[in-house]
Formats: C-alpha cells, structure tokens, sequence
C-alpha cells in the first residue's frame, strides 16, 4: 500500500512567497511617493492654516475632521485609503 504524505516543503515555500509579498505591499504602501493634484502656487504670506486660524470653528482635509471646542481640537480618524487635500475651513 502507498504512503501518501502532504508535500510540506511546497507548503513551506507557499507560505513564504505569500508573507514576502504581504511584507513588499506594506513596504510600498508607507515609502512611495504619494500622487495627487499639485497645489496652487500661493505667495506665503497668504498661506493661513486653519488650524492657527482662532475664527475657524471646523476644517478639513478630506481625510478627516478637525473641530475647536471649549476643551480642545478633536480630530477624526482618516480612512484607509484616504487622499489628502490642502485644508480648508468649512465652518466659522
């Protein structure tokens, strides 16, 4: 009667291809360049983040929601899969 035993050496080999490209997307997603629209070109004297801006009550980023309370700035998380844009006020 034949012996039939699972190949453990290709499901070794599998699984390190598989953790090595898990490993590769993670390392490309954190240190490439991010590509979205360029800004304008603004003199920097005109450059007012609303975060330093006392009369901006709500901004954003398209990631995420900042708002100024009496206790504090509260920030909501980003997605995942966010794409930042320039701040902006959205609420005074």
């Amino acid at each position: 009667m034949a012996d039939f035993r699972p190949d453990r050496s290709r499901d070794a080999a599998f699984a390190w291809i598989a953790a090595a490209a898990t490993l590769a997307t993670i390392l490309v997603a954190n240190f490439a360049p991010a590509r979205g629209p360029v800004p304008h070109a603004v003199p920097p004297a005109a450059i007012v983040s609303p975060a330093d801006d006392p009369g901006c009550r709500e901004w954003t980023d398209a990631c995420r929601v900042c708002t100024r309370g009496g206790d504090g700035v509260h920030c909501s998380t980003p997605g995942f899969a966010c794409q930042r844009e320039a701040l902006r006020c959205t609420g005074r």
